[in-house]
């Protein structure tokens, strides 16, 4: 079991940056492959990237791709997304979620690919 808080969602302006923060519970955090999704109103939750459980292995969604970095801290039990040159577009709830490893190169596109959720935490790009 784990249990995913984030945090650092904000308003920004147009080309802004955030790093949001998922802090995660439990010792077999190291176990788990790690992922970031997004959802706006009226829309289906989108993937934005995934991190292997070691780190070494990261993959994104086309539209935040060369913008967007995410990352892990396996001592401190927290993943991270990086953001920047952020658009209008990139508005919504931003989500953390860890699922089983099948392996140590393995990452997870999928919302099904995730067993834990954080409560989300949101992320509005206006002028």
């Amino acid at each position: 079991q784990v249990q995913l808080v984030e945090s650092g969602g904000a308003l920004v302006q147009p080309g802004g940056s955030l790093r949001l923060s998922c802090a995660a519970s439990g010792r077999t955090f190291s176990t788990y492959v790690m992922g970031w999704f997004r959802q706006a109103p009226g829309k289906e939750r989108e993937f934005v990237a995934t991190i292997s459980r070691s780190g070494g292995i990261t993959a994104y969604a086309p539209s935040v791709k060369g913008r967007f970095s995410i990352s892990r801290d396996n001592a401190k039990n927290t993943v991270y997304l990086q953001t920047n040159s952020l658009k209008p577009e990139d508005t919504a709830a931003y989500y953390c979620a860890a699922g089983p490893s099948l392996g140590s190169d393995y990452v997870s596109s999928r919302v099904r690919g995730y067993d834990y959720w954080g409560q989300g935490t949101q992320v509005t790009v206006s002028s």
